[in-house]
C-alpha cells in the first residue's frame, strides 16, 4: 500500500518590504519597490492558503503592512520575524522561526516557500507538493536555474536553509532533491532582478500584483513588456 500523502505546513518569509528587493533599484523607486514586496507576498500567501494540499500557512515578517493583510486570510498565522544575530541571512532566521512554529505541537512537514512567485496558483504548489511527498528533502529550482523558490523537508528532518545567491546548488549538496516540474511552471518565476519584470508582465497574476503592474506599466507609457514598466 502506498503512504498516505503528508500534510504540509508552509512558511513564507517576507522581509520588511522597505528593504527588499534592492536589485529592483534599476525599474522601481523606493515605493513602488516596497508596494511590489508586498503585492507579490500577499498574493502568493492567498495562492497557498487556497491549496489543498496545505493545512496551515505561517507568514514570517517584520512588515507591519503585510502582516495586517496576511492575518485576514483564512488559515493563516503570523510569526514575527526574529532577530538575525548569529544566523547566516536574515532570511535563514525567518525561515527557521517558521519551521519552529511549525512543528510546536509535534513533526509536520515544512515548506518554505518564498513570497515572490506573483503568478503562483494552488495547483502549482499542490503539484510541487505531491512530488516532494516522495522525499526526505527536496527543492524547486527557480528559472534562472540558480535560486530556491520552495524548500521542503519531511516530519523528521531538520530544516536547513541556505537562501541567497546559489542557492540551489546549496541546498542540492544538502540532500534536496530538485522537484521535476515543467521548466514553466509559475512556482519556479520569481522577481530579483528587473528581467524578471518582463517575464512575469507576460504571465497571469494575482490580483494585486496584476493592479500594481497595470498601474506602474500606465505611469511608464511607451516602454512595453521589452522593458520594465
Amino acid at each position: 500500500m502506498s503512504e498516505e500523502p503528508r500534510s504540509w505546513v508552509v512558511v513564507i518569509p517576507v522581509k520588511d518590504a522597505r528593504h527588499g528587493k534592492t536589485r529592483l533599484g534599476a525599474a522601481l523607486d523606493a515605493a513602488s519597490r516596497a508596494a511590489l514586496v508586498r503585492a507579490m507576498a500577499l498574493d502568493t500567501v492567498e495562492a497557498a492558503a487556497a491549496c489543498a494540499r496545505v493545512a496551515r500557512v505561517l507568514v514570517v515578517t517584520a512588515d507591519e503592512p503585510v502582516a495586517a493583510q496576511a492575518v485576514g486570510v483564512p488559515g493563516v498565522e503570523v510569526v514575527r520575524e526574529p532577530p538575525h544575530a548569529g544566523a547566516r541571512s536574515g532570511l535563514d532566521a525567518a525561515a527557521l522561526a517558521g519551521a519552529a512554529a511549525a512543528r510546536h505541537g509535534g513533526p509536520v512537514s515544512v515548506a518554505v516557500l518564498l513570497g515572490d512567485v506573483p503568478a503562483l496558483q494552488s495547483d502549482d504548489l499542490a503539484q510541487a507538493l505531491t512530488a516532494a511527498d516522495a522525499h526526505p528533502r527536496a527543492l524547486v529550482v527557480d528559472a534562472t536555474g540558480t535560486g530556491t523558490t520552495l524548500l521542503a523537508v519531511g516530519p523528521h528532518v531538520d530544516l536547513d536553509p541556505r537562501f541567497g545567491l546559489g542557492s540551489a546548488v546549496a541546498h542540492q549538496h544538502l540532500g534536496h532533491v530538485p522537484l521535476d516540474l515543467p521548466p514553466d511552471s509559475r512556482l519556479r518565476q520569481d522577481v530579483d532582478v528587473p528581467a524578471d519584470l518582463v517575464a512575469i508582465a507576460r504571465m497571469p497574476l494575482g490580483r494585486r500584483t496584476a493592479e500594481l503592474v497595470g498601474m506602474l506599466e500606465a505611469a511608464t507609457p511607451g516602454r512595453g513588456v521589452a522593458r520594465p514598466f
